[in-house]
């Protein structure tokens, strides 16, 4: 997703149906871009998009001018079900879909209405209730670490949604970093510019093995040049 992300494109339909695994070599692929799209950041989009157990909530609210924050969105639906073993908003309809979320994070307020979706104005119709702590929601034993990175995904503001190569270096895949199991797809095998995103805004050191030769990336070749 961080690569897709990087060129300005967003999937638009993160589910687990579109997720692919290898169970022999642990490779994961997304899959079916039929919803994929280039956002530029003014042009509208379609609002009615994503799966809807999967759909962000600003498009709920019927925001047109939304961003790749709604790809983050769905992820952290697929990892909530991982756990659960069943969707974690599992909505009949769009505004049930919207209920279902309120439940669990709280009526959003004013403030997070007007960042999801500026030309949104019915506020009348959202009951006063308050989030449930992330620990209520899923099984007692699971992990603090997991808590804490789909706290971090499942967030009303896109802006305050945590990145995609930032999910990468969250402490929950550390261990990833310092396996020596040789049954394992590359993990490191970042493109150039993921390196360079990961360089500026600091998370190098988290995000790749000290030792691992990042340097060997190379730079995307200017076709235009080429040719």
């Amino acid at each position: 997703m961080a690569y897709i992300h990087s060129l300005g494109i967003c999937h638009r339909d993160i589910k687990p149906q579109n997720l692919l695994i290898n169970p022999d070599t642990h490779e994961l692929k997304l899959c079916d871009f039929g919803s994929a799209k280039i956002l530029i950041k003014g042009e509208p989009n379609v609002s009615y998009i994503c799966s809807r157990y999967y759909r962000a909530p600003e498009l709920i609210f019927g925001a047109s001018d939304y961003t790749p924050a709604i790809d983050i969105w769905s992820s952290g639906c697929v990892m909530a079900e991982l756990i659960l073993a069943q969707p974690i908003f599992a909505g009949e309809s769009g505004i049930d879909q919207l209920v279902e979320i309120i439940r669990v994070l709280g009526t959003p307020t004013r403030e997070q209405i007007a960042l999801m979706s500026p030309d949104y104005t019915d506020y009348k119709q959202f009951p006063s209730i308050k989030s449930h702590p992330w620990e209520t929601v899923f099984p007692e034993e699971t992990p603090a670490l997991v808590l804490d990175l789909i706290s971090k995904m499942l967030v009303y503001t896109p802006t305050e949604r945590i990145l995609p190569l930032t999910v990468c270096a969250h402490e929950l895949f550390d261990e990833l970093r310092t396996s020596t199991l040789s049954d394992l797809p590359p993990l490191f095998n970042f493109s150039y510019e993921e390196i360079q995103f990961a360089q500026s805004s600091g998370l190098l050191e988290k995000l790749i093995p000290h030792g691992f030769d990042f340097k060997t990336v190379p730079p995307p070749v200017d076709k235009n040049r080429e040719s």
